[in-house]
């Protein structure tokens, strides 16, 4: 029996995942308490699994929204009950397999010795893998480095990260965007841009075909437009920030020779 968490849960956003759900929860559940389900508007009958498993298992809640509402803006409701309740930490993976239940832990502890960082994992990928979606997120990385000065974030994309509640709310707080597929690059940007230090922890990931069971609701022509006006407006951002990031990596550097250089 897992011993639950006060402070640090698993948050899984979940739009029509399919059978790979099942398992996602269940191994979830094997490897960290609690999991909280924010199931977002689902239609393939998900919802009805969900809270019969919940009914029987404390360590697993679930959230319902009434309507489709996109990946971010479930990830915030999931936050603000989270944070009402007095959890300080969210680690959020996806509902359709691909992400490691095995790592929860270890990325969790890691947090715990360091709860001032998110903690950002850095895809492994196999042979699973679709080369369009390995080489386009190249493109949105080197974006997202360029908007923070190359602060370390190693992959802009990945989802399964830990987050700290306060800083994340109070950044999804103060504008409207990050509600739908721009939620996992635009966070790390912005919380980049808040203070809040990243690492980088590798973790594999796994793409499933149709025959195993594997979805995807990734459009190229409409996510990729969606990616394309997130990094203009990040852009924007970063050049009225570059003053600030740029003293703050100043003052980083300078901060570490000093600690070099101390006998």
């Amino acid at each position: 029996m897992i011993k639950p968490s006060n402070t640090h849960l698993v948050l899984i956003p979940s739009y029509n995942p399919g059978a790979k759900v099942c398992d996602t929860v269940r191994e979830a559940r094997r490897h960290w308490s609690p999991v909280w389900v924010v199931v977002d508007g689902s239609t393939d009958g998900s919802t009805q699994w969900l809270q019969q498993e919940a009914a029987a298992d404390p360590g697993l809640r679930v959230l319902v929204l009434p309507r489709n509402q996109g990946k971010g803006a479930a990830v915030l409701q999931g936050l603000e009950q989270a944070a009402a309740q007095g959890f300080t930490h969210v680690l959020t993976m996806d509902s359709d397999g691909q992400h490691p239940a095995g790592l929860i832990a270890p990325f969790m502890a890691a947090s715990q010795r360091d709860p001032g960082a998110m903690v950002l994992g850095r895809p492994v990928f196999d042979a699973s893998a679709p080369k369009a979606r390995v080489y386009g997120r190249r493109i949105s990385n080197a974006w997202a480095n360029l908007e923070t000065l190359w602060a370390g974030i190693g992959d802009s994309l990945y989802g399964f990260r830990v987050y700290p509640i306060a800083p994340l709310r109070a950044v999804m707080r103060k504008q409207r965007w990050m509600r739908r597929f721009d939620f996992d690059p635009e966070a790390v940007v912005r919380m980049c841009w808040h203070g809040v230090r990243p690492l980088n922890v590798d973790a594999p990931v796994r793409y499933f075909s149709a025959e195993e069971g594997g979805v995807s609701h990734f459009n190229y022509v409409r996510d990729n437009l969606l990616l394309s006006g997130m990094h203009a407006r990040l852009l924007a951002g970063f050049l009225l920030r570059l003053p600030l990031l740029a003293c703050r990596r100043l003052c980083a550097r300078d901060g570490a020779a000093s600690r070099i250089a101390a006998p």
